[in-house]
């Protein structure tokens, strides 16, 4: 009996049969799609333990952790970060969950992927740290739940993808909405043609900055005493009183180079550090790429777009000042087209993304010629009110089936087993992350771009193709 976790956590005018049959290749319990294939990987009975390692103490880590811990065949034996505060209350939730002192502290993530009896991980570090830690765990045969995005950049989302093939890995990526019946419902819908011809998608994301962990506060009562009307991080830049204020030294339980890793070194400020780091570009994405993985995924998830993308992209955002201590752009929104020359269907689909703009609702909106669905984590909604009183499509209405998993965390946990691909597998994280970073590319250039998608390059544009990667600090090497 498994225990209950304590976490809360296309196409002109086509028909319904036209539609399925475009949409055909559906994922039926489970798919295996090109680059999905069944990973030999090594074999586990289906009685056997799952041994995992947790690499990353922070925001997402600890839940996903939890969610392990109350899976019966998984044992979690070892856990890693860089702050000994943090590393100290994983030992103490995890062991404390097992009565014993079998989970081991690691400072660095190397030895703990080291470890022969590991069979998986879970990654939980900042976005500029996933690709050195996610390909080391794939180069050392450990199969990986990672959270999304997939990287900072597409470059490092390419070096995953292709590590993780080589090596005959499971992937699952922290995007759990594809796990909710809601969201499986919604997409259904639209994969089996009820909405007619999509004629729209509409992405909505979170705006602005929020203050994960807490540490904004402190900061602006710090600076009230200049009396300069500072109400966010985002007006506090280098050569000012503020910013003067705000840098101190690192806290000594924490290894900040190693922190700082492969990207450009800065000055210590605790409200661009633990979980706030999402609103610094040189270590997270902002809004846009810590949701896109999410909303962007459901969006992809109904229309079969798993392996494919925007041929043309072009966004605009308000950015605070690039040297601010919180710079991601708090308002943004993209325009992406998605071209049947390259989807396969038969009309050209716009997408919007948007985050700060009434006109978009928070969650995901297909819009056709017939209806329109939309789903979020508050609800759903729909053109024809019956489609609102089932909880599973009825198999009438949905000749195209979707994979089906009920839980996201034991999902992964029953693929180490079966070699099966994951509701989430490294393909798809990176096709539904890439509209995001296109996005943000085209409002930093402030320019729309032209996108080959299937070789995934920017096209005649050299300076929007510079920021398809990122350079690392040494010694750090890319991959």
């Amino acid at each position: 009996m498994q225990k209950k976790s304590s976490v809360k956590r296309p196409l002109e005018s086509v028909n319904r049969r036209q539609f399925i049959k475009a949409a055909g290749a559906a994922m039926i319990l489970p798919a295996i799609l090109p680059g999905c294939a069944t990973s030999p990987g090594r074999r586990l009975r289906a009685s056997d333990h799952i041994k995992m390692g947790v690499i990353g103490w922070g925001m997402q880590g600890p839940g996903n952790t939890q969610n392990f811990l109350y899976q019966d065949d998984c044992q979690v034996v070892a856990a890693c970060d860089l702050d000994e505060k943090h590393l100290q209350s994983a030992l103490d939730t995890i062991n404390g969950h097992y009565q014993n002192k079998d989970c081991k502290a690691y400072h660095d993530y190397h030895e703990l992927l080291a470890r022969e009896d590991i069979d998986a991980v879970m990654i939980a570090v900042p976005d500029h740290w996933h690709e050195l830690v996610a390909t080391e765990a794939a180069r050392r045969g450990k199969d990986i739940y990672g959270e999304k995005p997939l990287a900072r950049t597409i470059a490092e989302q390419q070096r995953i993808v292709r590590a993780v093939e080589k090596n005959n890995v499971i992937w699952q990526t922290g995007s759990w909405q594809r796990s909710g019946a809601t969201f499986r419902k919604a997409a259904e819908i639209v994969r089996n043609g009820l909405i007619g011809t999509i004629t729209r998608v509409e992405i909505g994301l979170p705006d602005g900055h929020h203050d994960f962990a807490g540490t904004e506060k402190p900061l602006l009562d710090k600076l009230a005493s200049l009396n300069e009307n500072i109400t966010s991080p985002a007006q506090v830049v280098p050569g000012t009183r503020a910013w003067d204020l705000a840098v101190t030294p690192p806290p000594s339980e924490l290894d900040y180079n190693t922190w700082i890793g492969p990207s450009t070194m800065e000055p210590y400020i605790e409200a661009r550090i633990h979980r706030n780091w999402r609103w610094n570009y040189n270590t997270g994405g902002g809004q846009l790429m810590d949701w896109i993985g999410h909303h962007c995924d459901i969006a992809h998830w109904g229309m079969g777009f798993d392996r494919t993308g925007p041929s043309e992209v072009e966004g605009h955002g308000e950015f605070p000042p690039d040297n601010a201590i919180w710079n991601t752009s708090p308002k943004y929104r993209i325009e992406a087209l998605y071209e049947k020359s390259v989807t396969g269907y038969s009309a050209d689909v716009p997408f919007t993304i948007a985050g700060g703009y009434p006109d978009i609702r928070s969650g995901v909106k297909w819009i056709g010629t017939d209806g329109w669905v939309w789903v979020d984590r508050g609800g759903f909604d729909a053109s024809n009110p019956e489609w609102k009183k089932y909880k599973n499509l009825p198999d009438d209405l949905a000749r195209v089936k979707l994979y089906v998993s009920n839980n996201h965390f034991r999902n992964f946990l029953d693929c180490v087993k079966s070699r099966q691909p994951t509701i989430t597998p490294v393909e798809t994280a990176h096709h539904s992350t890439i509209p995001g970073h296109l996005g943000l590319i085209s409002m930093l250039v402030r320019r729309k771009l032209r996108w080959d998608v299937k070789h995934e390059k920017i096209i005649d544009d050299p300076a929007a193709s510079t920021l398809l990667t990122r350079p690392y600090r040494a010694p750090w090497r890319m991959a």
